[in-house]
């Protein structure tokens, strides 16, 4: 009886942590995302967007920027697509926004 319990059960089991195991996969990539806007922005403070690009690629493979400027900032904001444990789960997207003052 317990053994049937066991097999009845597992599946919902190996879901819990197929889940548990992608979500900490998508928090990940919510800090690189971060760390990515991050660094941007202060490649970008000095004028130079193409070094900007290059240290978020570093950061974060695959990261997508929006760098604009808003007043006396320049605002970035990194985009990226997180993959999940399991195919069957969908891909989540996480962004990041940082901001700094443009240097003179």
């Amino acid at each position: 009886m317990v053994t049937l319990e066991l097999a009845a059960c597992l599946p919902v089991l190996v879901l819990i942590l197929a889940v548990a195991l992608s979500a900490i996969g998508v928090a990940g990539a919510r800090v690189r995302a971060g760390d990515a806007a991050r660094e941007a922005a202060r490649a970008a403070t000095r004028g130079d967007v193409d070094a900007a690009m290059r240290v978020a690629t570093a950061v974060a493979p695959g990261v997508h920027l929006d760098i604009h400027t808003s007043g006396p900032d320049v605002v970035v904001v990194a985009h990226l697509t997180a993959r999940t444990l399991a195919n069957w789960l969908p891909l989540v997207e996480v962004s990041a926004r940082a901001a700094a003052a443009r240097e003179p």
